[in-house]
């Protein structure tokens, strides 16, 4: 059996992880004296096995033997979730492949914990991961992502934020947008505002410290993308027979893509003075 588990700080391991590092024959880490802190802090005596990008082709096959001889194999990652943007995933895979069990420790995840104090839509959310490092390539991934209906979330340095800020502001636009640091960590801290905004900040700022996550709100609809400024007040007229002006603007921004506060305002000025709202 494999077991994945997120390390994050010490004082976030549940449980359930610290039993499954304690049980297992060997733990296999992305950094053996990252890991050595931590299960020094829990009095854990299991073996590390370093595996990380530049080793895994030639540690897997180690690993996937220990697992056939029935042996508990646990996998953690210095910072975050186990298999979010690391060569996790292809120890996992190989161990389906070989129709062994795997399982998962959870705890914290960074893209998570962002996406909830980012206060942008949680409802439906696309995980990027790392864009490509040069500009003129990063763009054209932008460019690709920039109809999706979805809050877009990507993970970057602190040496290239501010210029991907840049590159998202030039394709997207002054969308909202939120930039979180070391999450769950001492000096958590996430900084909201539009896309201009935060471009302008991280420009002049010294360069930040930790992983970041840098969060984009999904494309605003306008109202005057809406063939005709009628079929608006139709579909709001409908809703307020049965809603509230609250719920009808709600329901119609969902159906027609126009912004909540657009569609509010508009229901405000068509319902009846003096009618509940």
């Amino acid at each position: 059996m494999i077991v994945a588990t997120p390390i994050g700080n010490l004082g976030d391991m549940t449980r359930r992880a610290v039993d499954s590092l304690a049980d297992a024959a060997v733990i296999a880490c992305e950094d053996t004296r990252v890991t050595a802190k931590l299960l020094a802090a829990y009095g854990i005596r299991t073996p590390m096995l370093a595996y990380h990008e530049h080793n895994a082709a030639r540690v897997r096959p180690q690993v996937i033997a220990r697992l056939k001889q029935g042996q508990i194999v646990a996998l953690v990652s210095d910072a975050g979730t186990p298999l979010i943007s690391d060569p996790g995933y292809k120890l996992v895979e190989a161990a389906i492949a070989e129709d062994i069990p795997v399982t998962a420790a959870p705890g914290a995840s960074a893209l998570l914990t962002a996406l909830v104090l980012s206060g942008l839509p949680s409802d439906r959310f696309l995980f990027a991961g790392f864009l490509p490092p040069k500009s003129a390539a990063r763009r054209t991934d932008i460019k690709a992502l920039s109809a999706v209906q979805a809050t877009l979330i990507f993970y970057e340095g602190p040496s290239r934020v501010a210029k991907l800020l840049d590159d998202l502001l030039a394709v997207l636009g002054p969308r909202p947008a939120a930039v979180a640091r070391e999450l769950t960590k001492r000096f958590e801290e996430v900084r909201r505002g539009t896309l201009d905004d935060l471009a302008a900040f991280y420009a002049g700022a010294p360069q930040p410290k930790g992983e970041l996550v840098v969060l984009v709100g999904p494309p605003q609809a306008r109202a005057d993308t809406i063939a005709d400024a009628a079929d608006l007040d139709t579909a709001l007229r409908r809703a307020l027979e049965t809603l509230s002006v609250r719920e009808a603007a709600a329901l119609v921004a969902a159906e027609t893509g126009v912004p909540r506060r657009v569609a509010y305002a508009r229901a405000l000025k068509l319902r009846e003075p003096g009618e509940a709202v």
